[in-house]
């Protein structure tokens, strides 16, 4: 007689396990042996989190945990956003005080009633995915434009000052930004670009009618933004270029001449979008060159496909990278207003022989790769790209040549990264186990380590020695060594108690960096909450709201200062609730303008 053993896991893991409730789910699996081991399956709860919550999987090599990120998603209280950096593209109208003028430390935006399951950064905004597949949008666009209080958002410099949701025609699937616009994919694969928050328009082309330009992955460069197909082609389109630029800024004074309804305005936290279509030919850039078979590569035929083909994408300034599904890491360093160049193979990130060979796991004392390792994924901003598989993180540039070795950070090798994210000037890597870490420039409080102004001298993130601290903290200017180390953000330094969180993945732009983060328990108690005791300062007609300073986290985030800054924080109000410690001052419209350190801020 047949048991229920016998059915063939596939028909379990496809056809029956997804129709039950959560909660008979739950029972099943404490059962017996056989339905716990099938019910804890990693590929079924990453699946049911794509389908229940539109939960995007494209940019993490996460493989293990997804019963656990599911099961906190389904708590929209335990999904948390935490951002830092200043102005408008941090969603909030109240700000915490600092010894710094800037955000230094994760602040938590709030998301009454909705699961958030991705975050995308612009170089001026943010922009949030929620498990009905719709956007949620804050910051400016394009903060180098202007926009009087009157205008709607079909002004690209329109600013959010708190998130704003996107009423768009049909529901989206991902999202990704360049630097002042941003493309979607929806549930019908079809492309659509932003240059504005309130006129998306949909790209149309004959191409896109062909089953294998089918696309499947959206990818904005710093000007350009392109789609990867399911045949492995790279389509690609200049909205801030000739002949695109014109057609699209004659429908927009088409648009502006029918009227307000036509502007845009927000409504109950709605911008009311009128979508239009864009009937054009993307270039399709050129056929990847001959490819050598990886020899150290896994050779099972039915593992590797034996033809080379594009499986990821990822555009920065000027150029792209290519992962192939054989694990091949190709650069596009000419990508321009018009495709001039060709793909360039880099075996020094994609031959496993040569990256063990590289001198930092000798010097290091690192264990190199496995002989069969591959690169899975690919990242990239401004003038950085990364190509990582969980034990091994390599970085290069858009001056990377083909004989030219990578950049290994040796407290990133081992750590089981799942995701990497690039700002200007600042980068940031989340681990399987939950943990963001970030290094590179201070970019403003970008990586998010804490206030300078109160850490330990020589720690990461804080300044090189007391003068300098003391100094900084006088003047509240100063601006602290490089972070050469990945260090652990904490996302608890504005809560009086310590409280452990998970860093599901992380998005990174311009000056500023933000998180998904999940408590690693249930909170029992709804009355719970992070904010803990605010002090209001300026009580005038232009009121800056400022917040007194907490106790720290423990954990690897560096240590504050015994007693803090003799006579440079307000007393605390105990009577008042509490945000967090972070940044004071602030900037509407966007950060950094008129300094010249990068492109992006």
């Amino acid at each position: 007689m047949l048991a229920v053993t016998d059915i063939p896991i596939e028909i379990f893991l496809d056809n029956l396990l997804p129709r039950l409730p959560l909660n008979d789910l739950l029972k099943l699996q404490s059962t017996n042996k056989f339905f716990a081991a099938l019910c804890a399956d990693e590929s079924f709860w990453r699946t049911k989190a794509q389908e229940d919550f539109n939960f995007p999987d494209e940019s993490t090599a996460r493989t293990s945990g997804w019963k656990f990120i599911y099961l906190r998603l389904t708590k929209p209280r335990g999904a948390q956003w935490v951002l830092q950096k200043e102005q408008g593209r941090l969603g909030m109208t109240t700000f915490p005080h600092s010894t710094l003028n800037n955000v230094s430390a994760p602040l938590e935006l709030k998301f009454p009633g909705i699961r958030i399951v991705h975050l995308a950064a612009g170089g001026m905004s943010f922009q949030a995915l929620d498990s009905e597949g719709y956007i949620h949008v804050w910051g400016a666009l394009d903060g180098s434009q202007y926009a009087l209080n009157r205008d709607g958002f079909s002004e690209p410099g329109k600013i959010a000052t708190t998130p704003l949701r996107l009423q768009m025609p049909i529901s989206i699937r991902s999202i990704s930004c360049g630097r002042l616009h941003s493309s979607s994919l929806d549930s019908n694969n079809q492309i659509w670009t932003f240059m504005n928050w309130g006129r998306p328009f949909r790209l149309v082309s004959d191409l896109l009618n062909d089953p294998g330009f089918t696309p499947i992955q959206v990818e904005c460069g710093w000007n350009f933004s392109s789609a990867l197909t399911s045949s492995g082609d790279v389509l690609v389109w200049w909205p801030f270029s000739d002949p695109l630029r014109t057609v699209i800024e004659v429908k927009m004074g088409e648009m502006d001449n029918q009227g307000e309804s036509f502007r845009a305005h927000s409504t109950d936290g709605t911008i009311n979008c009128t979508p239009w279509d864009l009937q054009t030919d993307p270039i399709v850039l050129p056929s990847l060159p001959s490819l050598p078979k990886l020899s150290d590569a896994e050779s099972d035929s039915e593992s590797v496909d034996d033809v080379p083909r594009i499986i990821k994408i990822a555009g920065f300034d000027n150029a792209m990278v290519a992962l192939t599904n054989q694990g091949h890491v190709l650069l596009f360093d000419a990508l321009g207003e018009v495709s001039l160049g060709n793909w360039q193979y880099l075996p020094c990130f994609s031959d496993a022989s040569r990256i063990r060979d590289h001198e930092v796991f000798s010097n290091a004392n690192l264990q190199p790769p496995q002989a069969d390792f591959k690169i899975t994924h690919i990242s990239a901003h401004f003038r950085t790209f990364i190509a990582y598989s969980g034990s091994i993180v390599l970085m290069g540039s858009t001056e990377t040549k083909p004989d030219m070795q990578p950049k290994i950070i040796p407290g990133l090798q081992n750590q089981a990264v799942i995701s990497v994210v690039a700002g200007d000037y600042h980068f940031a890597a989340v681990t399987a186990t939950g943990k963001l870490l970030s290094w590179g420039q201070y970019s403003e409080g970008a990586l998010g380590l804490g206030d300078p102004g109160l850490l330990q001298p020589g720690t990461p993130g804080g300044f090189a020695s007391e003068a300098l601290r003391v100094q900084a903290v006088e003047t509240r200017r100063g601006t602290p060594p490089d972070v050469e180390v990945p260090t652990e953000v904490r996302f608890d330094g504005h809560r009086k108690k310590p409280k452990d969180r998970f860093c599901v993945s992380a998005a990174a732009s311009g000056w500023h960096t933000g998180a998904l983060v999940i408590d690693m328990k249930a909170n029992e108690n709804e009355d719970d909450s992070d904010l803990e005791i605010e002090k209001v300062a300026q009580p005038s007609g232009r009121t800056r709201r400022y917040f007194g300073i907490g106790g720290r986290g423990q954990g690897e985030t560096p240590p504050i200062l015994p007693g803090g800054i003799p006579g440079g924080i307000p007393t605390q109000d105990p009577a008042l609730p509490y945000i967090g410690r972070g940044g004071g001052m602030f900037r509407i419209g966007f950060a950094g303008r008129g300094m010249h350190r990068g492109r992006g801020t």
